[in-house]
């Protein structure tokens, strides 16, 4: 009965007939009633007998399946090069990681009444109502092993506001003088493909693109930075006009760059052959 009842939260409603997204504990204990499974049952033991197993129904993350038939080798490049290493061999001194990316329409909203610190018994209080006062684009380059971060803000994303990121990042020692700097970028159309490796490395013979997978942002670094960009300063968004909103993206960069770590990436080869692994088959052929 306990196994009947573990399987069926393990089914989708919809596979089931019913016309649910998920289920719900009073959904499911509703559905395993209905079923004949047990004659009755309470809330707090169909509960227990889910937390035997950590099976939650009613909870659910979003997933991109990879479609890219080479994602395994792109993606375990980038993670060696996050340990790291390129092609078996270990990096050598004067050898850069950068990860880059855009962070694409912030919004400076202007707060129709500004808003009130906290105090005791209180949270902040922030305006509901805002006028809009434009937006723009964030562009930065994380320095994988060096902790550094280099940004700038753009009226608009581009082949050329992204080419100035790279200009401001590569005329500055140690990667003017570098013998490699290994750019991880993903599949955006500022920097995409084969006619964006050509344009870099005319410019700057140093430079190797490294491309990750299609949909595989979550493999960039620079994501994590751009996660603390969006906590620690814009939520919330209360700014009279793009250009304050812009100094308060670099001031920031400032403020973090002058204490930040190394992330402790602890995603490897290893780790990336297990969720691949895991998918159904033919996923990834698909």
């Amino acid at each position: 009965m306990v196994v009947e009842v573990k399987a069926l939260a393990c089914q989708l409603p919809a596979e089931l007939g019913l016309p649910l997204a998920r289920f719900s504990l009073g959904e499911l204990r509703r559905a395993v009633i209905e079923r004949g499974i047990v004659a009755t049952i309470s809330g707090t033991t169909l509960w227990r007998w889910l937390s035997e197993d950590a099976i939650r129904p009613w909870r659910h993350r979003s997933w991109l399946f990879p479609r890219d038939p080479d994602f395994a080798a792109k993606a375990g490049a980038v993670l060696d090069l996050y340990a790291g290493r390129w092609r078996g061999r270990r990096l050598r001194p004067g050898e850069f990681v950068m990860c880059a990316d855009e962070k694409t329409s912030i919004q400076a909203r202007a707060r129709i009444h500004p808003s009130l610190p906290p105090g005791p018994g209180r949270v902040t209080r922030v305006e509901h109502e805002y006028e809009r006062a434009g937006a723009l684009v964030y562009l930065a380059a994380w320095d994988v092993h060096r902790a550094q971060v280099f940004g700038r803000c753009e009226p608009a994303t581009g082949i050329a506001p992204f080419e100035r990121l790279v200009e401001q990042v590569m005329v500055q020692e140690p990667y003017r003088s570098a013998r490699r700097v290994f750019w991880v970028l993903d599949n955006g159309s500022s920097h995409r493909g084969e006619p964006c490796v050509r344009r870099l490395r005319e410019r700057w013979p140093r430079i190797r693109v490294v491309h990750l997978p299609v949909h595989a942002s979550w493999l960039n670094q620079v994501e994590i930075y751009f996660s603390v960009v969006q906590r620690k300063v814009l939520t919330p968004a209360a700014w009279r006009s793009t250009d304050e909103l812009a100094a308060q993206l670099r001031a920031f960069e400032s403020r973090y760059t002058a204490v930040a770590q190394p992330f402790e990436w602890r995603f490897t080869r290893r780790d990336l052959q297990r969720v691949l692994a895991d998918l159904p088959q033919g996923e990834l052929a698909a």
